[in-house]
This record gives structure tokens, sequence and C-alpha cells, in this order.
């Protein structure tokens, strides 16, 4: 080896500069990746079947048309009989969309002599579910 050469473990200058090229390009590779990613990252929402992904979670626009009810915590119910999809809003103005669930679920969500007690028995925490919109925030004067 001559003198002035610099050599990491055995290897010329030359395998040296394509190694750190390379590892450089790796590097900033896996960061574009990475950032391409973020916005498709998996977010948990409140269900038991997995994560939904977070794009489901913004780009909800409900269709499913809901019924009053008597109820002091639900404001109203819909449900898609093709889709199976429950959908309720809250009286503090949330809507949430259950996904999966049976017709025979809405019929006796509907038929509930307490709509509020038959939602805590039998829907929250049993079904996938995206918000559809957020609790809208009382505004005092």
């Amino acid at each position: 080896m001559s003198r002035g050469v610099v050599t990491i473990r055995g290897r010329s200058p030359q395998m040296s500069a394509n190694f750190f090229y390379l590892f450089l390009l790796l590097s900033v590779s896996r960061l574009s990746i990475a950032g391409s990613l973020e916005n498709n990252k998996p977010d948990p929402v409140r269900q038991s079947g997995g994560l939904v992904p977070r794009q489901a979670r913004i780009a909800v626009t409900s269709h499913i048309p809901r019924e009053s009810v008597v109820s002091k915590g639900i404001a109203s119910i819909g449900y898609s009989k093709r889709l199976h999809i429950l959908e309720i809003e809250f009286v503090n103005g949330a809507v949430y969309r259950y996904l999966q669930v049976a017709p025979s679920v809405h019929r006796d969500l509907m038929s509930a002599d307490s709509k509020a007690r038959y939602y805590d028995a039998n829907i929250k925490g049993n079904y996938p579910s995206v918000r559809v919109r957020p609790q809208v925030k009382q505004q005092f004067d």
C-alpha cells in the first residue's frame, strides 16, 4: 500500500467512496419513502377489528338518512341495509359510523326502551367505528 492512501478496513478509496454514496442514497431514499407514507400511516380508531387508515377518518361524508329518536344521549340513528352501516348522532353533535352491524342490531336498538343503554351494552366497543363528525363544542357568550 502506498503512503498517503487511506483505506477503510482494507478497502480502496474508490470502493470506500462508492460505499459512502450508496449509503447516502439508501438513507435519503428511506427518508423520502417514510415521508410519503406518513400520510397513509394507520391511526387507531375505537374499534375491535384493528386499524382504520387516517384517510378513512377524514374523508367520511354521511349520505345515510338518520331518524330522530327520543333519548338522553342519542339524537338520531340511521342504517344502511345494503352496507350494514349504523350511524349514530349523539346529542353533543358527534356522529359515528359503525361498520358490519347486522340488521337485527339496528332493529333492536330502534325498539329499545333506552337507546343509550342499548348502545352502551351492545354497540360501543363491539364494532369497528369511524368518526364522521366530531362533537360540537359549546360556545358561551
